[in-house]
């Protein structure tokens, strides 16, 4: 699907998230779930990267990353927030889209090439617009899919 970051349809949700420590427990909780990970050893990686400097992309999108064990292949999950909530992104703005990147330790480039992905296709104004109002999880889903096969081509 991705060239660089994998997901599957279980990675994507519509969440209820005030506040920035909320957004990170429920990205860790879908990771968990979607990919089979610890909750608390992926929450632990993404407020230690966080601790550095906030995620928050801009224009209402955050992207907090880390780089954890036991994973092969950067793997990716996105939440969209029902409101917008503070994430004290660089441009001040609230975020209502958290793309959340996982990557193997040790992944120094393998991570920046997801990460530039995800950042390419975050600032494409269509997927944005129509990710902003897709009805529901299956419909964000296939929106990355789409998105991500156009830039493929």
């Amino acid at each position: 699907m991705h060239a660089t970051f994998a997901m599957n349809p279980q990675s994507v949700d519509i969440v209820d998230a005030a506040t920035k420590d909320d957004i990170l427990e429920q990205l860790s909780a879908l990771f968990a779930r979607a990919y089979e990970l610890d909750a608390e050893q992926v929450l632990e990686a993404l407020v230690e990267r966080e601790s550095l400097g906030s995620t928050g992309f801009g224009r209402g999108v955050a992207i907090p990353h880390a780089r954890i064990a036991r994973i092969k292949r950067p793997i990716a999950a996105l939440m969209r927030l029902k409101r917008p909530a503070d994430f004290a992104a660089a441009d001040g703005m609230p975020v209502d889209l958290v793309f959340g990147l996982l990557s193997p330790e040790g992944s120094g480039a393998m991570h920046l090439h997801a990460l530039a992905e995800i950042s390419r296709l975050m600032r494409d104004e269509e997927v944005h617009e129509a990710l902003s109002e897709a009805p529901d999880g299956e419909a964000l889903y296939g929106l990355l899919t789409n998105a991500s096969d156009r830039d493929a081509a």
